[in-house]
């Protein structure tokens, strides 16, 4: 069974950072991609970023500049630093991680607010 555990999540003022980190384990011989997606109230799940195994990425318009996805194979951990936030980046952040199947996190809240 494949685990995804996420932390970082909080409250922050706008033009604040914050770093969000998923750490994926469980029985995952490969790594196909890993992405962030959110989800605002009343919105629906959109993919905010994604990294493949060959490190190359993709943004939403919306955070191009302002978000940068990475990774550490070693750990099984992929991170997204959120730079300049703005109110509507709130919205429950999850972590997604394509192994061939594909697994969820819970889910971690960032607030942006003054």
């Amino acid at each position: 069974q494949v685990q995804l555990v996420e932390s970082g999540g909080g409250l922050v003022q706008p033009g604040g950072s914050l770093r969000l980190s998923c750490a994926a384990s469980g029985s995952i011989f490969s790594i196909n991609a890993m992405a962030w997606y959110r989800q605002a109230p009343g919105k629906q799940r959109e993919l905010v970023a994604r990294i493949t195994t060959t490190g190359s990425t993709n943004y939403a318009d919306s955070v191009k500049g302002r978000f940068t996805i990475s990774r550490d194979d070693a750990k099984s951990t992929v991170y997204l630093q959120m730079n300049s936030l703005k109110p509507e980046d709130t919205a429950v952040y999850y972590c997604y991680l394509d192994y061939g199947w594909r697994a969820w996190g819970q889910g971690t809240q960032v607030t942006v607010s003054s």
